[in-house]
């Protein structure tokens, strides 16, 4: 499934979480968290303390094995902004069993149709970062370690671009194509 959050729609759901931040202030978090890494969700329920070794996660099992997570400053001020940072543990703690990782779907539900985003799943987070990125002109190389992809292939994947890119990028293909041939100089 193709899905990617526009920019109007990351606007909505910036919203939406300042909303619902008051109510749930550690599932906004990890929420956030998601958005600025493009980690999968679980490995961000289940981030414990002592794989946070900034500027990195070092994340000994994920799908494709270890992996590092690349910390920009706005997932080091999600994390540094958590009120129990301890050496060991989880990050987000379920209120229940403190001894078992938080669970975003429900509030995930609940966060997207405050944003009016009723089809946006959390792994599309993943796929709007590599969207993200290879609007900014980011290789799919970088893209794919960013991600933790073992394959180039799965990039492709993630890395959606939005018809208004291609579009522009159509336009200024042939733009340059018309001026080597010469047409409408």
């Amino acid at each position: 499934m193709e899905r990617f959050l526009a920019n109007h729609e990351y606007a909505r759901l910036a919203t939406a979480l300042q909303d619902y931040e008051a109510e749930q202030p550690l599932y906004v978090a990890a929420i956030r968290l998601l958005i600025f890494t493009g980690a999968r969700c679980g490995e961000i329920e289940q981030l414990r303390w002592e794989w946070v070794q900034e500027p990195r996660l070092m994340l000994p099992d994920s799908n494709t094995g270890a992996k590092i997570v690349f910390l920009n400053q706005h997932a080091v001020d999600v994390i540094t902004s958590l009120p129990d940072r301890r050496p060991t543990g989880l990050l987000f703690p379920s209120f229940r069993n403190p001894d078992k990782p938080i669970t975003l779907g429900i509030h995930w539900s609940k966060i997207r149709n405050r944003a009016a985003l009723p089809d946006v799943r959390l792994h599309d987070l993943r796929h709007s970062f590599a969207s993200v990125a290879i609007r900014d002109n980011i290789s799919l190389m970088v893209i794919g370690k960013l991600l933790g992809h073992a394959l180039a292939e799965t990039t492709t994947r993630y890395a959606h671009l939005s018809d208004e890119i291609v579009a522009d990028a159509a336009e200024r293909v042939s733009g340059s194509i018309a001026r080597l041939i010469g047409v409408g100089q």
